[in-house]
């Protein structure tokens, strides 16, 4: 195939998908990924793509920073203490249970009642301060770099630690959720995520309606890679449509 036929199939393939991976455009155009990689460098200069961790976005998909800990701390606050109030409602006694880092997982962690009893692991010092005023409740903490702010702890270690912690649940942060899947800010802690959703029984993604098609810049996971999205409004459509083909459900709080 002629690279402008290429070059044609991949921008036609994000018109209709908004994200696609480079595994699926390798699959598409029968060639390799080193060309595939290739090609998005030259639309990207083009203006006609953005590339992102596993392949390439709308240019017109708002990927970009996140805001600081403070401001999103302000920001949708009775949402999240809603979504955080039902993710708590879903722990139970006894439980071995991750909660990550993120505003929204600070209020998960802050709605467990006073007599919680189990064990809470997290990556996020703010989530331990908080489950460690429940005097029944174990707390663990990764360990790893910290990111200031969030206080969140990511590398090699933190990987590692969840790699060897089997939980009930988890109940994950997100930087944006799209029909393409679910995508973070930080590239360190994309690794300690996905640890954390291999190896929990019950696999809950947090995310207010801000992050509806939201592109944040690493993908996490396909929407088939968790089973359940609590948020504070009913999906669009799309969203919907998408979440329902990869069999997550959606718990509106």
């Amino acid at each position: 195939m002629l690279a402008a036929e290429r070059h044609r199939r991949i921008a036609a393939e994000i018109a209709r998908l908004t994200f696609v991976t480079t595994d699926d455009l390798t699959t598409l155009l029968g060639v390799s990924h080193e060309t595939v990689r290739r090609d998005l460098a030259l639309l990207e200069r083009r203006g006609q793509l953005s590339r992102v961790h596993g392949g390439a976005t709308s240019p017109q998909a708002p990927v970009g920073e996140e805001a600081p800990f403070s401001e999103r701390s302000g920001a949708l606050a009775s949402e999240k203490e809603t979504i955080g109030r039902a993710a708590a409602a879903l722990i139970q006694l006894n439980q071995t249970v991750v909660i990550d880092v993120g505003t929204t997982a600070l209020e998960v962690a802050r709605a467990l009642p006073a007599d919680h009893a189990g064990v809470i692991a997290t990556p996020s010092l703010l989530v331990a301060a908080e489950v460690s005023t429940r005097p029944r409740v174990e707390v663990l903490v990764s360990g790893g770099r910290i990111r200031a702010g969030d206080l969140a702890c990511s590398n090699a270690q933190a990987v590692e630690f969840f790699s060897n912690l089997r939980a009930d649940a988890v109940f994950l942060g997100s930087g944006g959720i799209a029909p393409y899947g679910l995508t973070d800010f930080h590239l360190d802690e994309v690794a300690t995520k996905r640890a954390m959703l291999a190896n929990a029984s019950h696999r809950y993604v947090l995310a207010d309606s801000s992050k509806f098609g939201r592109t944040a810049a690493h993908r996490v996971c396909e929407l088939n890679g968790f089973d359940s999205l609590i948020t504070d409004k009913p999906c669009p459509t799309e969203l919907r449509t998408a979440l329902d083909r990869a069999g997550s459900s959606v718990i509106v709080a």
